[in-house]
């Protein structure tokens, strides 16, 4: 009731006109309805507001489409983009038959996860902490449908712009592969970056760092301090909005796509993982680069599922233009302390026991993180609870070794297709505690398969007219 009590002083003393009822559908993409802000009582927070679930992507059908959205108290942040004061809150979804939460609910179905790992005992507290890069871009244009199709994506510090007559073209474009770290003026955005930090830290978040990424035409980073699982894939959908409106407001758009420009970085996702118990973490011990045995068998855990774990954490077809072996994303499913070849590395930059974690290096900022970080989760419980010794790590460069070096190393699935299909074998570590649920995988599965993989797989490529046209 306390938070509740907050929420209604917070409304009265920002005089609050709207309330955004915010939920989370299942591939991934942020939803809200609007409601008066005289519409919203002590009482909604337990019986929610009810809604037509018949659109949702991959919910329910038309003859059992009614739902209803339950505001969570502790989520209620100010919209700073609104012309009239507005309230989000965060929602959890509710099946009317039974009044319970629904499975597909990506906020329940993290939340069933933290409190498995703390019925088991191996935690009290899963930390995660995502790097989510993404490009702005200064013009986007995209077009499909039966006889035709294109994309073109533009930026004004694209290097492939050096020679565009700008009245005048004053240059500092960043080259491919080297826009990590040029100040201004080769860093055009740094002013955005700022107000973009400046937006998430009004709104509760902690910002470490910003900076521009690898790839030229726009690609940034804005890191944000770690939080318990929950709560993390409540702020990175908040840190999606917040970029994507300051980029809005100043006439640019901003993409977390992984890989929108060909022959260039793509944008990831790498996510630093560490388990605590009370105020102790688990992960630091006298192990290899620091680790405990707990740790080593989270790692287990997260490399032995990890070709089923890609169908959630690299979720779309764009996913593995990224994730191509010896390219610029870690493939090879290995771990190594400081090892940016290797998927999962141990970071050395401080020996306090309180920094120790582990980082996947896999993901993108495509996935829904609510079941990503579900995923993971479970993989390196799994991991504990099976023993699951990851082996020797690899330190060295692995994209300098041949492939008889690399023979026994495994590989992530070299499309979305190969992801699920290693899902379909591989998805037994998701069911415990009810976290996951058949419905779940397998609606995700079909969705994925018949929604993105076959839809690509029918429609010809633009690409295919340069190599076959004159056969």
């Amino acid at each position: 009731m306390d938070m509740i009590r907050d929420i209604f002083e917070l409304i009265k003393s920002r005089g609050v006109k709207m309330v955004d009822l915010r939920f989370m559908d299942f591939p991934g993409l942020w939803q809200h309805l609007t409601i008066p802000v005289g519409r919203l009582t002590a009482e909604s927070f337990e019986e929610g507001y009810g809604f037509d679930g018949s659109s949702i992507r991959g919910w329910r059908q038309i003859n059992e489409s009614d739902m209803i959205v339950r505001p969570d108290a502790s989520t209620a942040v100010i919209d700073p983009f609104r012309a009239e004061p507005t309230l989000i809150i965060f929602c959890d979804i509710i099946d009317p038959q039974t009044m319970t939460p629904y499975s597909k609910c990506p906020r329940t179905l993290a939340r069933k996860a933290e409190e498995y790992m703390k019925s088991i005992g191996v935690a009290d507290k899963a930390y995660f902490g995502p790097e989510s890069e993404f490009f702005v871009f200064d013009d986007v244009r995209y077009h499909q449908d039966q006889h035709s199709g294109f994309y073109s994506v533009d930026s004004n510090e694209g290097h492939w712009n050096t020679g565009r007559e700008e009245n005048p073209n004053l240059g500092y474009k960043p080259r491919y592969k080297e826009g990590y770290f040029p100040v201004p003026p080769s860093d055009s955005l740094m002013d955005m970056r700022t107000e973009m930090a400046l937006v998430l830290e009004m709104m509760g978040m902690t910002v470490e760092v910003h900076h521009h990424e690898v790839a030229s035409g726009g690609q940034s980073e804005i890191g944000i301090q770690f939080d318990t699982l929950l709560r993390q894939a409540d702020n990175l959908m908040l840190f999606k909005y917040v970029v994507k409106n300051v980029a809005h407001r100043h006439n640019k758009t901003a993409t977390f796509m992984p890989k929108p420009i060909f022959g260039d970085n793509g944008s990831g996702m790498h996510t630093h993982q560490s388990l605590w118990k009370g105020d102790s973490p688990v992960f630091p011990g006298d192990r290899y680069a620091g680790l405990s045995e707990t740790a080593l068998y989270y790692i287990g855990g997260l490399l032995k599922h990890a070709p089923a774990l890609c169908a959630f954490t690299n979720p779309t077809t764009n996913s593995y233009k990224r994730l191509v072996p010896g390219f610029e994303a870690p493939t090879r499913l290995a771990y190594s302390q400081a090892n940016r070849s290797a998927s999962i590395r141990i970071p050395g930059y401080t020996s306090s026991p309180k920094a120790k974690r582990v980082e996947f290096r896999v993901p993108d900022s495509s996935s829904n993180p609510y079941l990503a970080f579900a995923a993971m989760l479970m993989a390196g419980l799994d991991g504990i609870q099976n023993k699951i010794h990851p082996g020797d790590p690899l330190d060295k460069n692995m994209y300098d070794l041949s492939p008889e070096e690399l023979v026994d190393v495994p590989e992530t699935p070299a499309t979305l297709a190969g992801a699920l299909d290693a899902l379909e074998k591989d998805q037994d570590f998701l069911y415990k505690g009810g976290v996951f649920t058949e419905d779940v995988v397998d609606t995700w599965i079909w969705y994925k398969r018949e929604r993105e993989v076959d839809a690509l797989r029918l429609r010809p490529h633009p690409w295919e007219f340069e190599l076959y046209f004159d056969i």
